[in-house]
């Protein structure tokens, strides 16, 4: 007998209740807001319109179905089932903050603050959420599968992004590496960087978009379904053992990026959750590439 489909809703600690949990009360977080020039009734309204809306979500859910409610800093901790239909209520960075947990369920978007999110993941309103969770499970749903990378390290651990990610060492003080790039690594070169950046068609809307028109790079970016990822190195740095030759490329599905650490530590994480990371030492190494899987992300 299979499963009844599970509804997980992903949401994340308001601004208000991060003030609140702060400052005790309202009126001490609204002192602290108006002197920078805040008011705490804008805060306070967005925070109510998203806990409407998560409980509008939450009654569209089929009576049939099971529930269950994951908070982001949580993510890390939560169990994600094969039968799971994944609705993420946020703005566009918590479904990539979602995507790199997931093994291919099916993901709804709903956005909180319409007309203030740019809408490009969480693409959905709250009206529609009984109509999508039925579409989610059905033969005939319609998804967006996006692509995603991934970093393997040599000791076989493993973390997935949606948009980028990021190696280096905390803190983003300079890193020491040997790059091998290309085909069988025939390139390669050490280097000495705030780190080194490998994105997505997805994440090429964000950092690696301002990566690329910093050093007006003749790179063609990829599209969220493209799979290919494009990589940069940020401020790679000239010295008598260091150089500056490779600092932007492009993965085509079966090639990657591999990185032989010269730092005590490096970090990797993904999708700016550095709490979630992988921690390297020297000697190790980590190779980037296109992960096998995918966001499948309801149209």
């Amino acid at each position: 007998m299979s499963l009844a489909p599970r509804a997980v809703l992903v949401h994340r600690t308001s601004e208000y209740e991060e003030l609140l949990a702060l400052h005790g009360t309202h009126g001490q977080a609204g002192f602290f807001l108006s002197s920078r020039g805040r008011s705490i009734g804008d805060v306070a309204e967005r925070h109510r319109r998203a806990r409407r809306i998560l409980s509008e979500v939450t009654a569209s859910v089929p009576l049939t179905w099971r529930q269950a409610r994951v908070e982001r800093a949580d993510l890390d901790r939560f169990l994600f089932g094969p039968e799971d239909v994944v609705v993420v209520v946020g703005a566009d960075g918590l479904v990539a903050n979602t995507a790199k947990y997931l093994t291919g369920q099916p993901v709804i978007g709903i956005d909180t603050d319409p007309g203030r999110n740019p809408g490009v993941l969480v693409r959905h309103r709250s009206r529609d959420a009984g109509r999508l969770l039925g579409a989610a499970t059905s033969t005939g749903g319609s998804f967006d599968e996006l692509t995603m990378v991934e970093a393997v390290a040599d000791n076989t651990e493993r973390l997935r992004a949606l948009n980028e990610i990021y190696l280096g060492r905390p803190g983003h003080q300079s890193a020491r590496y040997r790059l091998h790039a290309g085909a069988d690594d025939d390139a390669s070169e050490t280097q000495a960087s705030s780190g080194v950046l490998v994105g997505t068609g997805t994440g090429s809307t964000g950092w690696l978009r301002s990566l690329w028109q910093e050093r007006a790079s003749r790179l063609a970016l990829p599209g969220p379904a493209d799979p290919r990822l494009v990589w940069f190195v940020r401020e790679a740095w000239p010295s008598p053992t260091t150089g500056t030759t490779l600092v932007e490329g492009v993965l085509e599905r079966a090639e990657q990026l591999r990185l032989v650490v010269e730092s005590d530590r490096l970090v990797v994480f993904g999708d700016g959750i550095e709490s979630d990371a992988l921690e390297l030492t020297w000697g190790q190494s980590v190779r980037l590439g296109v992960a096998d899987a995918r966001l499948r992300l309801l149209l």
